[in-house]
């Protein structure tokens, strides 16, 4: 058994999420977790709502709300979508916290102490008509490198290098539109060029990594320059230094206390179980393991800028220096993105109007029938586009009438003949060979699930469920009526297929998981569900927020379980709702009518 830390992005807080994002860290976070519990690893899953920065402020002034009201609103909204697709969160929390901010300023200062974090003068933007800081990504121009038009103001999308905002051309706010005023500020950077070396033979022994995430981290080391941690803002951590933290306007850049929230996250989690050190199995044992969930919009942030805050912290770049009392801080062992999904060849963009949002989804649609959507035909490796007319065929034709109904036409055939699971009489090469295909899945299915292949899992574990169908095709268990041990032989086997493709499709189908070993007369826990609890600050008694927790412990494990004769079936209900036709453009209609 191995530690795994699962540490998922985390969503901003700035209005309700889209399928998009949870195409990127929210599924394929989940279905990864799920396999390696049921695997029978210890998993620590984390996240929260990230509430700090310019685009909070913005969207509160629109709303006539104070940012921290509105990251309340969104926090809870984002946390009901999420705990309703399923996802098996450990601890989904915020970064509001009173421990979050008291992390993330430990982290600062040691950083600092061990010679990283470095003043200097710097051109800043702001926006002419309000005074207030533009974050280098929420300004957009032509790339002075390559070209493009669209490259942010910390890099450019299309030649992969780092820039700086006032290096751009044309310079635009993507807020307003206006053209951004540069201003001179002092600003602590993190030295990031002190750890360059470090960075890139750390790079050098990652395996396993999807080939353009290593790839476009190692472009990075190439251009690595100081790039500022602090901002010209009221609204974020303070900086816990002398004559900077009673500076009103001088606060944490947004992007260095965020990725520190998966360790605030993991402490608060240890913090609430009772054990306060428990945390430290994950961060700070060589052993223990550590993935990270993303789009590959965030992919800078957790090869490069992450990683470097934990060096210097541990004192590991070319400054030396010592690590603070959070001890030595692991890097990540995989830094896992994904690629965009798009809609009608577009971007989603709540802003534009093109957007499909998670709770619009799930108020009309089964939580699995996204999930496997986001699973066998999501951006794993490449940008996808969605389409209801896909997501309609998907749903119909492979988890209706292909899943659903080998589950169904099996259960309906055992409790019309026997009320329970038949015993197998003789086993004839046919029945043998489906068993032997069962069982070797859970090996290929696995190991596709622990190299982050899952498109490449989910179908290998259909395919089971297609040989399966087309088992109960030949046999003709209905013809058998006369015949009673081999009809009990057909369906106990059909059955024993089910149950082990049943576990295989849990990571991805918790919901119907849970319903399939139930409709065969299981009980208890197959597929642990999340829950919300409504917690309290744990240093401010005045603040209370809900988060996403649950108790996991329970469930299925990666293995055959031979089922048991004499187990009750009772006459099943569908376990997937079929859609009609008429979804696709109704759909299409709402999207126009915005």
């Amino acid at each position: 058994m191995s530690r795994i830390l699962s540490a998922v992005a985390w969503p901003y807080a700035n209005g309700p999420r889209h399928i998009g994002h949870v195409a990127g860290f929210g599924v394929p976070s989940d279905v990864f977790s799920r396999y390696m519990r049921m695997a029978g690893h210890d998993v620590l899953m984390v996240s929260g709502t990230d509430e700090h920065g310019t685009p909070i402020l913005v969207q509160a002034e629109k709303e006539g709300v104070s940012p921290q009201a509105l990251a309340d609103r969104y926090n809870r909204v984002i946390v009901e979508d999420l705990a309703q697709l399923g996802l098996s969160y450990d601890l989904f929390t915020r970064t509001t916290t009173r421990n979050h901010y008291a992390v993330v300023q430990e982290m600062f200062r040691t950083v600092h102490r061990n010679g990283y974090m470095v003043e200097q003068q710097t051109m800043g933007a702001i926006s002419p008509s309000t005074g207030r800081t533009l974050p280098d990504r929420y300004i957009e121009g032509t790339c002075p490198i390559c070209g493009y038009d669209g490259a942010r103001g910390d890099q450019c999308d299309n030649c992969g290098n780092q820039l700086d905002a006032i290096d751009l051309i044309n310079p635009k706010s993507r807020i307003n539109g206006e053209t951004p005023k540069f201003v001179e500020s002092t600003h602590f950077f993190l030295d990031l060029p002190a750890f360059a070396q470090a960075l890139e033979a750390w790079l050098r022994t990652r395996e396993g990594w999807r080939p353009n995430v290593l790839n476009f981290s190692l472009n990075l080391i190439d251009d690595m320059r100081p790039r500022a941690m602090t901002r010209d803002i009221d609204w974020g951590i303070p900086v816990p230094l002398a004559g900077w933290e009673e500076n009103p306007n001088k606060r944490l850049y947004v992007w260095f206390d965020a990725v520190i929230g998966y360790l605030s996250a993991s402490i608060e989690w240890a913090r609430r179980t009772g054990d306060p050190e428990a945390w430290r199995g994950w961060w700070n044992d060589p052993e223990a393991l550590s993935y990270y969930f993303m789009g590959k919009d965030n992919i800078t942030f957790h090869s490069q800028i992450w990683p470097a805050e934990l060096m210097g912290y541990d004192g590991r770049g070319n400054k030396g220096g010592t690590p603070g009392p959070y001890g030595n801080l692991q890097l990540p062992t995989e830094v896992v993105s994904s690629e965009y999904l798009n809609v009608g060849g577009q971007q989603f963009s709540s802003s534009r109007g093109v957007v499909i949002y998670v709770r619009d989804m799930l108020s009309r649609y089964q939580p699995d029938a996204l999930r496997y959507y986001l699973s066998i035909a999501g951006p794993e490796t490449q940008d996808v586009d969605f389409t209801w007319a896909e997501f309609k065929r998907r749903t119909n034709d492979e988890l209706v009438a292909g899943w659903g109904n080998l589950v169904n036409r099996t259960a309906n055939l055992i409790s019309k003949n026997f009320g329970e699971i038949p015993a197998p009489a003789e086993v004839q090469p046919v029945d043998a060979t489906l068993l032997a295909t069962s069982r070797e899945g859970f090996t290929k299915v696995g190991d596709l699930l622990g190299g982050h292949r899952n498109r490449a899992a989910i179908g290998e574990a259909m395919r089971v469920v297609q040989e399966a169908n087309r088992y109960i095709s030949e046999t003709e268990p209905w013809k058998l009526t006369t015949d009673r041990e081999r009809l009990g032989t057909v369906l106990h086997t059909a059955t024993q297929v089910i149950a082990d493709a049943n576990t295989m499709l849990a990571p991805f189908l918790p919901f119907a998981a849970q319903s399939v070993h139930e409709t065969f007369g299981g009980t208890g826990i197959f597929a642990p569900q999340p829950r919300i609890d409504e917690v309290t600050d744990l240093d401010d008694d005045s603040r209370h927020y809900p988060v996403i927790t649950g108790d996991y412990r329970e469930g299925a494990r990666w293995a055959s379980v031979p089922v048991v004769p004499g187990t009750p079936v009772a006459k099943p209900t569908p376990v997937f709702t079929k859609l009609d036709d008429a979804i696709v453009e109704q759909e299409i209609a709402r999207a126009e009518q915005g």
